[in-house]
């Protein structure tokens, strides 16, 4: 009789392949990935310029709009730093 802490028999082994992309998509998969990374940055860059027009524009009479320009920049930063740390956060979990 087994018990639950006994290892499972060799038969019933689970194979675990390491990722690999399909033949010839390598390269076109870097391209998109590419792309998306640099579609990313131009709306942070968007992002951060309307946050920056915000709080200039409601700088007088206007104190909501510059308040709102400034809370919008933590969450541009937040959204650019995910996107640079996607990668390493994925390959934690996949390694």
């Amino acid at each position: 009789m087994t018990t639950p802490t006994d290892p499972p028999p060799a038969e019933f082994e689970i194979p675990d392949p390491p990722p690999s992309p399909p033949p010839g998509l390598d390269t076109k998969i870097d391209t998109l990935l590419a792309w998306g990374k640099w579609g990313v940055m131009i709306c942070g860059l968007a992002g951060l310029f309307i946050c920056g027009g915000q709080m200039a524009i409601g700088r007088k009479n206007r104190s909501s709009f510059a308040a709102d320009g400034a809370t919008g920049v933590p969450w541009v930063l937040g959204g650019l730093s995910l996107v640079a740390a996607a990668a390493p956060i994925v390959t934690v979990f996949f390694t």
